[in-house]
């Protein structure tokens, strides 16, 4: 049995993972975009490293772009086989992919407007609406801890992985030849514990082989009390006593949702300052649906809070846009408010606008929740640029930036730790992947310190015989 590693390999994003049995059949687990600007990956999107008629059955740890964004991309390119997932994981596959798919399509028709007629050259999308269709009938949804075949022989679970709706980690045991079973595991992205709307990461079974995220690797997130009166600050110094816009870059499905739940909270607790919240993302609006669709992946404390707010996604001075033109108001509004936009990199979406219209302004805010790739605008304003370049005009960073990495769905260093904890007397290899190799590197020597061995950290198209 072999694994090669078609993506995600001392990148963060991009996952595709691709095992292959002593008979040649192969499994993908994931089938990421990768999102970011970097030389060495600008034809990533574009190539594979596998022949995609060659796949015979795609397992998905959950709904991100970056591991289920070229889906579409792998139908059209000869696919034919199943892809599955969980039940929460389809469901928001369902908007993410039509979303991602809109997105090649502008990308492709504003290249050929405005830079085809240069170059002489035209760009096709990746896929397109079409492609999404045809992808979405191939899901075939699982609960968690429903053991099913893939392939005789081949057993897969998953796991809540508690990173967001319908996430798992993907454990599959092998039969070989000679009686054997392989234990293959994969954690997918790793939540976190004691997190608000999802359940606690649950642990995966003893396993012989894991490939392990490691975005955090190498920090620990602040902790939830302090987080809470980190962001009420925020919100009070921009608003309140600056009478500025506090602008949170937040990825539509996840992140915006969580620091929704926290303001209500926080509103309903008397606590929240009066001043209007939009959460000015389409996908946004629809993935908020769909959490009120799938209850079976919250928390007790939602449970328990669902009882006195039937909403805990809506409040008063809340407003969720959809159209065009009422974002647009919001870049010539003058009011002090709360701006929750997509994309949480701030490369793409609504949130570029507001970026635009309001980082050179003093009195505003930008608050980063999460990773961002460092060729990306979030990367760039987390580094401290004093310029951002922005459609095509560099404009100068004079409000403020925050960073609060504690909103991240990704586990941190010793979260990852505690995750992967109870593998140390069985696995006999662990990969790391999803993460940058400064981050990696200090992941493997904090998990040497605590009794792992054996860990590597592949590079692009790397394949190991694993048995």
């Amino acid at each position: 049995m072999k694994i090669k590693f078609c993506g995600a390999a001392r990148e963060v994003t991009g996952s595709a993972h691709l095992i292959t049995l002593d008979d040649g059949f192969k499994i993908l687990l994931d089938c990421g975009l990768y999102q970011g600007y970097s030389d060495k990956m600008k034809d990533f999107n574009e190539t594979w490293l596998f022949d995609p008629r060659e796949i015979n059955c795609v397992v998905l740890s959950h709904a991100h772009i970056d591991h289920s964004g070229r889906l579409p991309k792998l139908i059209r390119d000869g696919y034919n086989g199943p892809i599955y997932c969980t039940h929460a994981t389809r469901s928001l596959c369902a908007i993410m992919l039509l979303d991602s798919a809109l997105i090649q399509e502008r990308d492709a028709e504003f290249y050929n407007k405005h830079r085809g007629k240069k170059t002489g050259k035209t760009r096709e999308p990746l896929y397109d609406k079409n492609d999404v269709k045809r992808t979405m009938d191939k899901f075939i949804t699982y609960g968690y801890g429903k053991t099913f075949e893939v392939y005789p022989g081949v057993e897969v679970v998953f796991q809540d992985a508690g990173h967001i709706l319908g996430s798992a980690s993907v454990g599959l045991k092998i039969a070989e030849k000679n009686g054997e079973n392989i234990r293959f595991g994969f954690t997918g992205d790793i939540g976190r514990p004691n997190r608000p709307i999802l359940r606690d990461p649950q642990p995966m079974d003893n396993l012989d082989y894991l490939i392990c995220e490691s975005t955090y690797g190498d920090k620990e997130h602040e902790a939830a009390p302090e987080e809470v009166d980190h962001l009420l600050r925020i919100i009070k110094e921009t608003c309140l006593e600056k009478k500025g816009k506090l602008i949170i870059p937040a990825f539509s499905v996840g992140r915006t949702q969580e620091i929704v739940y926290i303001m209500d909270k926080l509103e309903h607790a008397g606590k929240l300052p009066k001043v209007p919240v939009y959460v000015d993302s389409p996908l946004a609006v629809n993935a908020t649906i769909i959490f009120g669709s799938h209850p079976e992946c919250y928390d007790s404390e939602l449970s328990s809070y669902l009882l006195k707010d039937p909403n805990p996604f809506g409040f008063n001075n809340l407003t969720y846009i959809k159209e065009v033109e009422q974002s647009k108001r919001l870049n010539n509004s003058k009011e002090p408010c709360i701006i929750i936009s997509a994309s949480g990199m701030a490369n793409a979406g609504r949130v570029k606008h507001h970026l635009y219209n309001n980082i050179s302004n003093p009195a505003n805010t930008v608050l980063i929740v999460g990773y961002c790739s460092p060729d990306t605008p979030g990367g760039a304003l987390r580094r401290g640029e004093k310029f951002l370049r922005l459609f095509g005009e560099s404009k100068q960073v004079r409000c403020d930036v925050e960073v609060m990495d504690s909103f991240s769905a990704h586990a941190d260093r010793s979260e990852i730790a505690d995750f992967v904890a109870n593998q140390r007397n069985s696995v006999r290899k662990l990969f790391l992947v999803h993460g940058e190799i400064e981050r990696q590197e200090a992941l493997k020597s904090y998990l040497g310190e605590r009794g792992f061995d054996k860990i590597e950290i592949p590079v692009l198209g790397q394949e190991y015989n694993v048995f």
